[in-house]
C-alpha cells in the first residue's frame, strides 16, 4: 500500500531506482486450492498445530503489503492456560475459540506509526537508500500521519486538501484521529488474511472472529488506550463437522464493476 505524495516517491521509482529483482514463479493452481479450501473453521479437532509451522505463518503474514512500510500492527500469540481460558470467555465462549488449537489477537496499532518511522530510518543508517527515501520517512510520513494534539493539525489538513483538491488530485485522508483508526486496521486486516491463507497452506484451518469483548481483551493484553482490537484468529485442524455449511457467495457481478 502507497501514500506518496507525488513527486518524491514517483521520482524514486521513476529517476533513481536500480534495485532489481526478479519475480518467481508460483502455482496458480495451487494457490486457488489454498484460497478455495479456507473456511471459517467454527469446530476444530484435537489435533496440535506445530509450534515451527504457527511461527512460520506469523512471520509470514508480516509480509503483507502494509502502508508506507509502517507496518503498524501487533500479533499476540496466546500460549499461556490461563490467559487462553480468560480469551475464550472474552470470545464469548463461541466455538472456534473454545475449540482451537491456538488463538491469536490481531491488533491494529495507529499509535506507532512515529516509532516505526524512526526504527525504518535507523535500520536504513547502515544500507545505501536513495535520498528520495531519506526525505520521504523524515518529511512526508511525519506531515501525512500526524493529527496533532486533540486532532488539530488533521482538521487543518483537512480544510488545506478540501481547497486545494479543487486545483489537483491530493491524498485526502488520513486527516484525524479516526481516519488513522480505519489506516491502522485495513494494514492488520490485509496482515490477517495473509495468516489466515498461510495457515491453509500449511495444512491447518482459522476463523475470524468479531464478536468478541474488545474491551476485556486489551486490559487481558494491557494494550495502550490507542490500541485497537482488529480480530482474534482462531487456529487448528478442522473437525469432521467443523464447518457449518457449504460455502455460498452472492453473485459475483454484484461486487466486480467492470467500466
Amino acid at each position: 500500500m502507497s501514500n506518496s505524495n507525488d513527486p518524491i516517491l514517483n521520482k524514486l521509482f521513476q529517476d533513481s531506482n536500480t534495485y532489481i529483482e526478479k519475480a518467481l514463479d508460483v502455482n496458480k493452481e495451487e494457490y486457488i486450492k489454498v484460497v478455495e479450501s479456507r473456511r471459517s473453521v467454527r469446530i476444530y479437532s484435537d489435533e496440535k498445530v506445530l509450534e515451527s509451522d504457527m511461527l512460520k505463518c506469523l512471520e509470514l503474514s508480516l509480509l503483507s503489503a502494509n502502508s508506507s512500510n509502517l507496518q503498524p500492527w501487533e500479533f499476540y500469540w496466546v500460549r499461556d492456560e490461563n490467559k487462553k481460558l480468560k480469551l475464550i470467555d472474552y470470545c464469548l465462549g463461541q466455538p472456534a475459540a473454545k475449540t482451537a488449537q491456538e488463538l491469536i489477537v490481531c491488533v491494529a496499532r495507529p499509535d506507532n506509526w512515529k516509532k516505526n518511522t524512526q526504527l525504518m530510518l535507523d535500520m536504513s543508517k547502515d544500507k545505501e537508500i536513495p535520498k528520495a527515501v531519506s526525505t520521504y520517512y523524515n518529511k512526508i510520513v511525519p506531515l501525512a500521519y500526524n493529527q496533532g494534539l486533540f486532532g488539530l493539525f488533521g482538521l487543518i489538513k483537512k480544510i488545506s486538501t478540501y481547497f486545494i483538491g479543487f486545483t489537483r488530485s491530493i491524498p485526502r485522508e488520513p486527516t484525524s484521529i479516526s481516519d488513522m483508526n480505519v489506516w491502522a486496521h485495513k494494514t492488520t486486516a490485509l496482515a490477517c488474511q495473509t495468516l489466515m491463507l498461510s495457515l491453509r497452506a500449511f495444512g491447518y484451518d482459522s476463523c475470524p472472529m468479531e464478536g468478541i469483548d474488545s474491551y476485556k481483551i486489551k486490559k487481558l493484553l494491557k494494550l495502550p488506550r490507542r490500541a485497537k482490537i482488529c480480530m482474534v484468529i482462531s487456529a487448528g485442524k478442522r473437525a469432521h463437522n467443523g464447518v457449518y455449511g457449504k460455502r455460498f457467495r452472492l453473485p459475483s457481478d454484484r461486487f466486480i464493476k467492470i467500466i
